[in-house]
C-alpha cells in the first residue's frame, strides 16, 4: 500500500468511527469529549493516535514551540481537527490547512460534531 492509499484508508476509518460516535452520542457535547472518544475508537482499530499535539512554528529563525495544537495526529502523518459548534466557519478550515502546511502532512479532516447530521460537518483538506 503506497502512502496516499494509506492516507485514504486512515481517512475512511476516521470518518467511519466519527459517524458511529456521533450516532451513539449525538451533537452538543464538548469538543474534548469527542476528541478523547474518537482517539479511543481509532486506537481500538489499531491506529497510533496522539492527542493535543504541539505544532511548532518557525519564522525567520524564531521558533514558537507551542504555537498551535492539533487535536489528533494519527500514525504520525494524518491530522484531524475536531469542533463542536453549530456551523463550521471558514476560519476552521484555514486553521487545519495551516497545520498541514506547518507539519508538511498531506491530508487532514475537519470534523464538526455539532451538526445534526455529521456528514454535513466533515471537510477534507489537502496540502498542496
Amino acid at each position: 500500500m503506497d502512502h496516499m492509499e494509506r492516507l485514504e484508508q486512515i481517512a475512511t476509518d476516521v470518518v467511519d468511527a466519527a459517524v458511529k460516535l456521533h450516532m451513539a452520542l449525538g451533537p452538543g457535547l464538548l469538543e474534548s469529549v469527542y476528541t478523547i472518544l474518537l482517539a479511543k475508537k481509532l486506537e481500538e482499530r489499531g491506529y497510533q493516535v496522539e492527542r493535543e499535539v504541539a505544532i511548532p512554528l518557525v519564522y525567520e529563525g524564531v521558533t514558537f514551540e507551542m504555537g498551535f495544537r492539533a487535536d489528533l495526529l494519527i500514525e504520525g502523518c494524518f491530522l484531524v481537527e475536531l469542533k463542536s459548534v453549530e456551523k463550521l466557519q471558514p476560519v476552521h478550515a484555514k486553521q487545519l490547512l495551516t497545520y498541514l502546511k506547518l507539519t508538511g502532512h498531506r491530508l487532514g479532516l475537519l470534523i464538526n460534531f455539532g451538526e445534526a447530521y455529521l456528514k454535513d460537518g466533515i471537510k477534507r483538506l489537502v496540502n498542496g
